[in-house]
């Protein structure tokens, strides 16, 4: 695609609703995601289920839904017993879910919602949480390799855009946003997971990243994800003190990944209040992460329809 798949919502509506968390949805369907290939292993098993939970979150009002391969890679394929030409085929097949569920409804033509092919970061592939400190053993050249192998089939896969989430690691930014410049074509968004109030879980500055996707070419929103709701807001300044990009968000629940049991802790924060504080501090691209379901998505849409929000 060739131009911002965003500009169009965000014209005719101010405001771009995501969706929520896809393995919250496939948990909530009764799946159990506990293993290294996570909701990306009913890419095989059971892909009904996914098409399912992409139709939950387009019922919910979704302008967005984003596919099933945060965890996917033809590495991590390999390391479960999967040959390469079937990982690769996994791989396209998660966005074919995902505009098979699109096509089947009947929305606006003008506002049928977009694709989005989830790039999570290379933490993802190693499944021990590390997604939460930032901290890898592997080198540029090793991260690279395996974000440009799962980029190219994703690409090719044609997606309305490539959502590179939940990255921990400023070095994996600049890695990503190299990929992006080379492949001359497609638009993405990076998205960071943060856990404080202006640093990635390495300690990155928040703002330099940011800086880096405004020098870019076609990043279409810089933002954060995954991280605790009441963190948002002041990320959000930090983010627009070094770019006029469009600022996405979609936090999680509040509660914290337990990377040993592979299961979360705590209590959740008002998911809602989060969202409202983080539009009046300027995002226009919004939704949830972990432990937001269909429901609260749902919520979130009528909301917005509601366009209580111009009075933030």
């Amino acid at each position: 695609m060739n131009s911002d798949p965003f500009v169009r919502i965000l014209e005719a509506r101010g405001l771009v609703v995501l969706d929520g968390g896809l393995a919250t949805a496939l948990e909530d369907q009764g799946h159990v995601l506990a293993d290294e290939l996570w909701s990306s292993r009913l890419l095989r098993d059971d892909p009904e289920a996914i098409a399912m939970a992409h139709r939950r979150y387009l019922d919910a009002g979704a302008d967005c839904i984003t596919t099933a391969s945060y965890q996917a890679s033809c590495a991590g394929f390999a390391a479960a017993g999967i040959g390469r030409d079937e990982a690769t085929s996994l791989l396209a097949r998660s966005t074919e879910l995902a505009r098979e569920a699109i096509d089947k409804r009947k929305p606006s033509s003008a506002l049928s919602p977009i694709v989005a092919a989830s790039i999570g970061p290379y933490a993802a592939f190693l499944a021990d949480g590390s997604e939460y400190n930032g901290r890898y053993e592997a080198d540029a050249g090793a991260i690279k390799a395996f974000h440009q192998d799962r980029w190219t089939v994703l690409a090719d896969s044609g997606p309305d855009i490539m959502a590179c989430e939940t990255i921990p690691n400023g070095m994996e930014a600049e890695l990503l946003l190299d990929i992006l410049e080379a492949d001359g074509q497609r638009w993405a968004w990076l998205s960071f997971c943060c856990g404080d109030g202006g640093h990635l879980w390495d300690g990155t500055p928040i703002e330099e990243v940011a800086a880096l996707c405004d020098r870019a070419s076609r990043v279409a929103a810089v933002g954060v994800n995954c991280t605790a709701p009441h963190l948002v807001p002041s990320l959000i300044h930090k983010i627009r003190s070094t770019t006029d990009l469009p600022i996405i968000v979609y936090p999680n629940s509040g509660e914290r990944y337990d990377a040993a049991t592979r299961s979360w802790r705590g209590f959740g924060e008002p998911w809602m209040t989060a969202i409202k504080a983080s539009i009046r501090a300027g995002a226009s691209i919004v939704g949830g992460c972990c432990r937001i379901g269909p429901d609260r998505i749902r919520e979130l849409r009528e909301w917005v329809d509601s366009e209580e929000w111009k009075a933030l």
